[in-house]
């Protein structure tokens, strides 16, 4: 368990961007010095009566207490470790001096991880991570009424106080094939891997192209075996004709799938998902070049990225962001937030939505974030937007 701690920042400035994306509160932060201690007494001092120990965590009665769940440890240490690190500096971006931020590491358990953020006072959790750490953490959460938005991308998690924020396949899906239509699409394809993100987004893709008024001529799925892409590549060549193929997978399958479609006779647009853009080497796959895919905005993330470089020594995992902007969200909400009382989960589904790194969002009635997408294009070793995202809900 770590604290995220509110340090000042002397003779350094904030991007101008980020700045503006974060709340600007006027109240500073500093950093309290003990005083030295006491001269020594010639005579001796009169019996000292000590105040009783307090467990766990000190009180604090004028901040909010929010517990942030993520692994700190293991295999997914590296992403949690990013994602708490853009917490950090959420809180230094909007000066906050409401929200007080308790890092709990889910590594050796989410469960436990939850009651020790329950017993420390927590009123939210952010995180965790896993959707299987999620199943633990929710119901426990939900007994002391203690809401949960979680990094998962899993839509069968949310609900009964639990909020997804994660990136959902099946928006990035619906974005792309909507795009596609608008430029004259009507038949496609798809190759999608087998296994629980396969299974939805192939659900996804079914449904946007039957809302888009299109048809899908071949569907097809592949493991993870030699030459399973590869058969499926020429199954669905066999079905000919089509507009595009979606390629429901990371980009580094794209790649190596494009050359195959290539050869077998298929000159169609390649479409992708939101795994796209969590790889900075995409834009280098030249047999990728003319491929769309949807995601959320990356114009603010650059700029996020440098300055998390500078601070950490390191890039950032794409996901971290998610981190960064449920700060915000909850730096906002925290206005009128007093201390010590419940989380006003209410307003998390207000339909004007929220706005962050990656773009604008709200949530639905069902918990799951909606989002603002992009659509990009690979071309010529760079990736250009070629639609851009509505900068809020309506417009």
């Amino acid at each position: 368990m770590a604290e995220a701690m509110v340090e000042p920042q002397r003779g350094r400035s904030l991007l101008k961007t980020l700045a503006i994306v974060a709340t600007a509160f006027l109240a500073g932060c500093q950093t309290l010095v003990p005083k030295g201690p006491p001269p020594v007494e010639t005579t001796a001092p009169p019996p000292e009566t000590r105040p009783p120990v307090e467990q766990g965590i000190p009180t604090d009665t004028e901040r909010n207490r929010v517990a942030l769940l993520v692994p700190l440890a293991g295999t997914n240490a590296g992403v949690g470790q990013s994602i708490a690190n853009a917490t950090m500096m959420a809180l230094l971006d909007s000066q906050s001096q409401r929200v007080r931020i308790t890092n709990y590491d889910t590594s050796k358990g989410a469960a436990v991880a939850a009651r020790q953020a329950l017993a420390d006072g927590n009123k939210l959790i952010i995180g965790p991570l896993l959707s299987e750490d999620v199943k633990a953490v929710s119901p426990i959460a939900r007994n002391a009424g203690v809401p949960v938005i979680t990094f998962s991308n899993d839509v069968s998690v949310a609900g009964g106080g639990t909020y997804v924020l994660g990136y959902s396949p099946a928006q990035s899906i619906d974005r792309v094939v909507d795009y596609a239509h608008q430029r004259g699409v009507t038949q496609y394809a798809g190759l999608i891997p087998l296994g629980l993100y396969g299974q939805r987004a192939s659900t996804a893709f079914l449904r946007a192209v039957e809302n888009a008024g299109g048809e899908v001529v071949s569907l097809e799925t592949y493991g993870r075996s030699k030459g399973a892409l590869s058969g499926a590549i020429a199954r669905i060549a066999d079905n000919g004709p089509y507009g595009a193929v979606l390629i429901a997978d990371t980009g580094e399958t794209a790649a190596t799938a494009a050359p195959l479609i290539r050869k077998s006779g298929g000159s169609e647009r390649i479409l992708g998902t939101e795994l796209w853009n969590t790889e900075s080497s995409l834009a280098s796959k030249s047999s990728l070049d003319g491929a769309w895919f949807a995601s959320v905005p990356n114009g603010l993330y650059r700029q996020y990225a440098a300055k998390y470089r500078a601070r950490f020594g390191k890039a950032p995992y794409r996901l971290s962001t998610l981190g960064y902007d449920v700060v915000l969200l909850t730096v906002r909400l925290a206005r009128d937030w007093k201390p010590g009382t419940a989380f006003p989960e209410p307003r998390l589904r207000d339909d004007s939505g929220f706005s962050g790194i990656d773009g604008a969002f709200r949530f639905g009635r069902d918990g799951v974030a909606q989002r603002a997408l992009e659509v990009q294009e690979i071309r010529g070793g760079q990736t250009v937007t070629v639609s851009p995202a509505p900068k809020g809900f309506g417009k």
